[in-house]
């Protein structure tokens, strides 16, 4: 881990990452992408030391309130202190000033700041995203070697519905030959429908690899699934989209589950939804 001071940690659409880099370990993580610039060791996370500062300056002079959203391209709960004592700042000034969350994360480490995820949801609108890509707990445990199993984010998010905290889960990315079978998908739909999820991020059956993400993708199928590399370059060459053979006949599974149990399934309603500030009545926000 190390720090530095940035200039600036709001998008002009409400986005921050308060880090850059990852401790997760998870093996087809677009973030290793060289189209990021990421210049130092990935798994040496860089923590922006003074995000909270520029977060309390920047919802200060904002006219308009608005959803903030992190955790698109670092996890806001890696377990460095450092990392967590900032997302917990930012989860305050946030609060303080009485605008919404959208939150994305695989940690349960999000359960420590439920308070704060109940106060701005008592004033606004607070969502957490939780990330779901395999029911087997051993094969998560490769794929996903240094963060929590599957079945302790269906906890996860049990726990959110019970606070009253609406969930979205991005069920994705499903790596051919490994976790694309119709007993993962169910396994997952399963869990969602039990957990009471409000929509899904889904971009069908398969994955994506660029340079930077594809060489660290490829090292860990040599060391967990040896001989796929090669059927993987055989197949798919350098393609951007890898598609899964199954996509078809699973993604008509999706759906048919989403629509049984009306679950928000079209990517682009509930990015609207998770975009859409909605201010709760009788909600008191502190001036100072």
């Amino acid at each position: 881990m190390h720090q530095r001071e940035v200039k600036g940690i709001l998008s002009a659409q409400g986005g921050m990452n308060i880090s850059r880099g990852c401790t997760h370990g998870c093996i087809y993580c677009d973030s290793r992408s060289k189209c990021y610039h990421i210049e130092h060791n990935f798994e040496d996370v860089e923590i922006k030391s003074n995000a909270p500062a520029l977060l309390e300056d920047a919802l200060k002079r904002k006219r308009k309130k608005c959803m903030i959203g992190t955790g698109a391209m670092s996890d806001p709960y890696i377990p460095v202190p450092e990392n967590l004592s900032n997302i917990r700042a930012c989860l305050e000034i946030i609060e303080k000033h009485g605008f919404g969350l959208a939150i994305q994360t695989k940690s349960d480490l999000i359960l420590r700041d439920m308070d704060l995820l109940r106060a701005i949801n008592e004033k606004a609108k607070c969502i957490v995203e939780m990330t779901l890509t395999t029911f087997d707990e051993n094969l998560c445990k490769i794929i996903e070697p240094n963060v929590c199993g599957t079945q302790r984010r269906f906890e996860v998010l049990k726990i959110l519905r019970d606070n009253g905290i609406q969930t979205v889960v991005w069920l994705c990315p499903f790596l051919p030959f490994i976790n694309d079978t119709e007993e993962n998908l169910r396994g997952l739909l399963d869990y969602c429908v039990e957990a009471g999820v409000f929509g899904f991020i889904y971009f069908g059956i398969g994955l994506t690899l660029r340079e930077g993400d594809r060489e660290y993708f490829y090292s860990k199928l040599d060391e967990h699934f040896p001989g796929l590399k090669k059927m993987y370059q055989q197949k798919y060459g350098l393609n951007y989209v890898i598609n899964s053979d199954n996509n078809d006949s699973l993604t008509k599974l999706f759906y048919d589950v989403c629509e049984k149990h009306r679950i928000v399934c079209g990517n682009e309603a509930v990015f609207k939804y998770m975009w859409t500030f909605e201010e709760k009545k009788g909600a008191q926000i502190e001036l100072f």
